[in-house]
């Protein structure tokens, strides 16, 4: 089942009045590994965010993150979804949309989360781990942040 997210974002007219600039089913959909697949609704560069003017940035090429910046993203992650552990330069506010997933850190600890469940993560490894029957959807914003320093030295995103 392919990922069916729509977006729908607002913008001005030339009098300032409120318009939909864009109601649509997103069409960025991609894959990044076997069991995964997400696609970036929004983002931004630069603080404060400028609302002026109308551009997609959706239509350029994304990484993970976007330093000085952030991103909006939904992932889906099937039964048994290939392993991923990473770290990122953000600091990631999650929710669980639909389904249940668990978030194993890079010292065996796991969490269990599901629908409906809150999750911001500060720049820690971790890798999602998908063990149910169902598809699981979780809505993410990646907000641009210095690299994590510990023991001295300075824990680069990775992964």
């Amino acid at each position: 089942m392919s990922l069916q997210i729509r977006r729908v974002v607002t913008g001005h007219s030339a009098e300032g009045r409120a318009k939909v600039e864009i109601d649509e089913i997103a069409t960025n959909v991609i894959s990044n590994r076997p069991g995964a697949s997400s696609c970036v609704l929004w983002s931004t560069k630069g603080f404060p965010v400028d609302n002026d003017g109308f551009t997609d940035p959706t239509k350029s090429a994304f990484k993970t993150t976007v330093e000085n910046g952030t991103v909006f993203r939904v992932v889906s992650y099937q039964p048994g979804v290939s392993p991923r552990n990473h770290r990122t330069d953000s600091i990631d506010c999650a929710v669980v949309m639909s389904g249940e997933i668990d978030m194993e850190l890079d010292d065996g600890v796991m969490v269990h989360l599901k629908a409906g469940d809150l999750l911001v993560q500060r720049g820690t490894i971790h890798n999602w781990v998908n063990h149910g029957p169902e598809v699981c959807n979780i809505a993410f914003v990646l907000i641009s942040a210095k690299p994590v320093t510990a023991t001295g030295g300075v824990l680069h995103a990775e992964g």
